[in-house]
């Protein structure tokens, strides 16, 4: 028996997703558009729908100088965020996985504990321990240093807990064969364990990549130098509120520009992030 559809039913939710396309993605032309006009065409409210002709103009004085007076170039802002992003990333995905190895593949006393000690730390994210992180960060003369924008969000108990579901459904017969064949815990870990994970990684990269790219205020805390600054407080001081025109052209290219990167990165991992999320056997 076929199944007669009327056409509206297929309509539907095609029409849904454009209209969610839409929603999504018109203020981000906007942002575009705003970034290739001059303040004058912005600050009048007339500003067309279509770009203008100051795209590179506006583009390379971001990049190259920022805001007028006192502000640093976007480039060594977009530069400093994407160490502080690959160094996070890297560093939780790295944590994450041997703890989670530790915890499935080793016998040792409290292992559950500390597990679950990890586990809680869910319920203390960095605006919860600001202060004492803070504190710790300041007298170890962190400042102002990629190892302190990066340091203290390394630790992830998200990732902790989804590489040990992971581990926990790898077959216990490569752990036997691994046994018999004389190879070491890190021989097993190299050879079998890591190359199982590389879809688990891929995810992971991607979100936390994602979550250090975008943050905001732990990098405002702990940055007094212009040039240590990241490209979401750079957006920030493009506004001006006080004794100067905001030079929105600079802001809103200022915004497109941050979000590039993610965009790229979600683009090129983007079969590695879905398998990674959706798949449960590996």
């Amino acid at each position: 028996m076929v199944e007669r559809r009327h056409w509206f039913t297929d309509l539907l939710p095609h029409i849904v997703l454009c209209l969610g396309v839409l929603v999504v993605a018109f203020p981000v032309w906007l942002a575009f558009v705003g970034s290739t006009w001059d303040a004058g065409t912005i600050a009048n409210g007339k500003m067309p729908l279509y770009p203008g002709p100051y795209l590179f103009e506006n583009y390379s004085r971001t990049i190259l100088q920022g805001r007028s007076g006192t502000g640093e170039p976007v480039g060594m802002m977009m530069l400093n965020s994407l160490t502080m992003a690959l160094a996070i990333a890297f560093g939780k995905i790295a944590i994450s996985i041997f703890s989670a190895f530790a915890i499935v593949y080793f016998r040792f006393p409290f292992r559950m504990a500390a597990f679950w000690l990890i586990f809680i730390t869910l319920m203390l994210p960095v605006e919860v321990r600001i202060y004492p992180t803070y504190k710790v960060v300041a007298d170890l003369h962190l400042l102002d240093t990629y190892a302190g924008l990066a340091i203290p969000l390394i630790a992830s108990a998200t990732a902790t807990l989804l590489f040990r579901q992971f581990f926990m459904t790898v077959p216990p017969e490569l752990v036997e064969a691994s046994k018999i064949d004389g190879a070491g815990p890190m021989k097993f870990f190299k050879d079998t364990v890591l190359p199982l994970s590389v879809t688990t990684m891929a995810a992971l990269f991607v979100i936390q990549f994602i979550y250090g790219w975008n943050q905001y205020l732990w990098p405002l805390l702990i940055t007094t130098r212009p040039d240590m600054q990241t490209i979401v407080l750079g957006i920030k001081k493009m506004i001006v509120t006080q004794d100067a025109l905001t030079e929105w052209q600079l802001a809103m290219a200022t915004a497109v520009l941050a979000m590039l990167p993610p965009v790229l990165v979600v683009l090129v991992m983007q079969k590695l992030f879905v398998r990674g999320l959706v798949e449960t056997e590996k």
